[in-house]
């Protein structure tokens, strides 16, 4: 099946948007302008542990969001990962349909673009690329770009740092939360804890105040681990306002999702966010989703119940979750 792919309306000479990608008056970015003065919160993880467990606490608490820097991944390994998403993008469109995905049988994995299910649902102005990074039993290597033939290595490279700083994280959110280090790795199903890589290309916008990147919404996966290119875009929605997150060189950009949200009992927020597009210059952005096996039953842990706070969440499989976020049914 032929897919129309937003790169190719957006270098084909494209003056205006098509009507399935104009946002409804109260969605569009010339209507729903980021608020002035406010920046969201930056944690090293240089500093003391403490520090680092409480400042940690405080963005995923009040924000569900924030940047880490000193995280321990090479800015060059960092800019290899960009580098060889960049390579792909910009191969022949006829090598990039060789991998096209057909998300109507329900695979996502392979070069894609986010259609409509329906036609009162409007068009994301993006192509993306989605593949596993791990555990390697959910891996198919066939799915991966053969070219740039350094793409693997790279990716297989950066996938064994992602593996470090998820552990990291789950140690200091779990702490944060009063909790022994391993309680949310366990939760998520522990070794059989998956990477999933998206890579996200948002080509220049004919009329960027009309047309979203990424319509606004919260991540289904437990974290998410974000580096973008030095576009701009990213937004964050905090106390009834979209928050602009500025470009950090070589930081990662930690989005908490529904799921720690459920586990915590909502301690910590899944953070509403949507990604806006450029007139002039491509945008990017790299993200690895950190999701549980679809068999992890997944619910408010009991440590965090009482008469006082009782569970604000079901519990489900993480299977059943993504199903009914997919289709819009609410958990």
């Amino acid at each position: 099946m032929e897919v129309e792919r937003v790169e190719a309306l957006s270098y084909g000479g494209l003056r205006e948007l098509p009507a399935q990608f104009i946002r409804p008056a109260h969605e569009r970015p010339e209507n729903s302008k980021a608020v002035e003065g406010v920046t969201v919160p930056v944690v090293s993880l240089s500093q003391p542990h403490d520090v680092v467990v409480e400042e940690i606490f405080k963005a995923c608490s009040e924000w569900g969001f924030f940047l880490l820097t000193d995280h321990g991944i090479e800015p060059s390994l960092i800019g290899r990962v960009k580098e060889v998403g960049e390579e792909f993008f910009k191969l022949p469109q006829k090598e990039k349909e060789s991998y096209a995905n057909d998300p109507s049988t329900g695979s996502f994995e392979g070069y894609g673009t986010k259609m409509t299910r329906n036609l009162d649902e409007k068009v994301e102005w993006v192509d993306y690329y989605f593949h596993f990074m791990s555990p390697p039993s959910r891996v198919n290597l066939d799915i991966w770009p053969k070219n740039p033939p350094s793409y693997r290595g790279v990716t297989e490279e950066y996938n064994v740092e992602l593996l470090k700083i998820t552990n990291k994280l789950l140690e200091l959110l779990s702490e944060g939360l009063g909790l022994e280090r391993k309680v949310l790795k366990s939760c998520l199903g522990g070794d059989e804890i998956e990477l999933e890589m998206k890579i996200n290309m948002y080509p220049p916008c004919p009329q960027p105040q009309l047309a979203l990147g990424v319509e606004p919404h919260t991540d289904m996966s437990a974290l998410t681990l974000l580096v973008p290119n030095d576009v701009p875009g990213l937004q964050v929605w905090k106390d009834g306002n979209w928050v602009a997150v500025d470009y950090l060189p070589n930081a990662l950009f930690v989005h908490v999702g529904d799921q720690i949200e459920v586990l915590s009992n909502g301690k910590y927020k899944s953070v509403l966010h949507r990604s806006l597009v450029n007139k002039e210059r491509m945008r990017m952005s790299w993200a690895v989703f950190v999701v549980p096996p679809h068999e992890a039953v997944i619910g408010t842990l009991p440590e965090l119940v009482d008469e006082k706070n009782p569970a604000k969440y079901s519990t489900k499989t993480y299977a059943e979750y993504r199903h009914r976020k997919f289709n819009k049914i609410p958990q």
